[in-house]
């Protein structure tokens, strides 16, 4: 895929994500997704409609702002050759959140090499990811572990 169509689609699935029910009533918000699907960040400010009895960032809030979105980058970047799933996840709560908090993903080339190798054959990968939660001071929130399930299609495995 070139690179314009892969940044339009970047650009598109920002918007479209910023414009989530979901995400508009939790208060998150979808700061970027780089052209190239390799990095994304998601913030999310302490609003009156998003925070817990205690006057912090809602639990449930803290982990939607992280759910889609290794499953959506993973799925760009490997092509539709491959089925990405979410399979299993849990949340670490360090600190309670305060004030605004934010969420950056990245996927490197290390990654993306390791699936391949793993699938080439038709079998399943399970990589497990995590992504950490921070505030505006930098201090860790909750750290996001994520299991992913990633196979490649019957149609493009190697027949042996």
């Amino acid at each position: 895929m070139s690179d314009k169509r892969l940044a339009r689609r970047a650009r598109l699935l920002r918007l479209v994500l910023n414009l989530y029910p979901p995400y508009l009533g939790a208060g998150i918000r979808v700061r970027e997704i780089s052209p190239d699907f390799r990095r994304a960040r998601v913030c999310m400010a302490l609003r009156w409609y998003n925070r817990n009895y205690v006057r912090t960032q809602f639990g449930g809030s803290l982990y939607s702002m992280t759910d889609p979105f290794f499953m959506l980058m993973l799925m760009q970047l490997l092509g539709n050759d491959y089925i990405v799933w979410d399979k299993a996840a849990s949340i670490d709560f360090v600190n309670p959140g305060k004030g605004p908090v934010y969420a950056d993903f990245r996927i490197d080339d290390a990654l993306l090499a390791q699936i391949r190798a793993k699938t080439a054959g038709g079998d399943k990968y399970l990589p497990e990811l995590h992504v950490d939660i921070r505030d505006g001071a930098g201090s860790l929130v909750a750290t996001v572990h994520k299991t992913l399930y990633v196979r490649l299609k019957p149609r493009a495995r190697q027949v042996a």
